[in-house]
């Protein structure tokens, strides 16, 4: 349907832009949303380009309206991308993070320490063939090949007690979380 240029009647004008946004709201929203990544903004933006349409339908001649009402869409993502780079604000300084206090690190100091006597525990009480390896594993933080030397071990025997000694304290502390 082409719109008169010049002089459209409002009537016509209201027809048109309703046809208009019910054929085209879901691309003119897809190609806000691709442009901005923000679906509040894209749906304002979508909103602006069809009264922008509508304002401007008298010069509107009729032709290819999708890429008409595209352009106008990509405009205004563009105006407002531009126009937000002047609405940054800085942070004041008070309302910035501080550092890592001393009391910060001494709670991290006393949870790691929980972490690693609970996991000592669960280490202490395993069977003997996986206890060693364990403890050298997780408690000593030795590698596989430290600990076949150490134990003097073939390296694959220890790789999997050192397998099957996570996969029991796993299931050990586990079994401990849901009592």
């Amino acid at each position: 349907m082409k719109v008169i240029k010049g002089e459209a009647s409002t009537i016509d004008s209201n027809e048109t832009i309703v046809r208009l946004i019910t054929e085209y709201k879901n691309l003119i929203f897809s190609i806000c949303l691709r442009h901005v990544g923000d679906y509040f903004v894209a749906e304002d933006l979508t909103q602006e380009t069809f009264i922008s349409a509508y304002t401007h339908l008298d010069t509107f001649d009729g032709e290819n309206e999708k890429a008409y009402l595209a352009r106008i869409a990509s405009n205004k993502c563009i105006d407002y991308l531009r126009s937000a780079g002047r609405r940054v604000v800085a942070t004041p300084e008070e309302e910035m993070p501080e550092e890592a206090t001393s009391h910060d690190e001494l709670i991290n100091s006393v949870v790691n320490k929980d972490i690693l006597a609970r996991l000592q525990s669960v280490v202490d009480n395993l069977s003997p063939p996986y206890r060693e390896v364990a403890r050298l594993y997780f408690v000593e933080e030795k590698s596989a090949k430290e600990i076949a030397e150490k134990l003097k071990i073939p390296l694959k025997t220890a790789q999997t007690r050192i397998y099957r000694a996570r996969d029991l304290v796993r299931q050990k502390i586990r079994k401990e979380d849901l009592v």
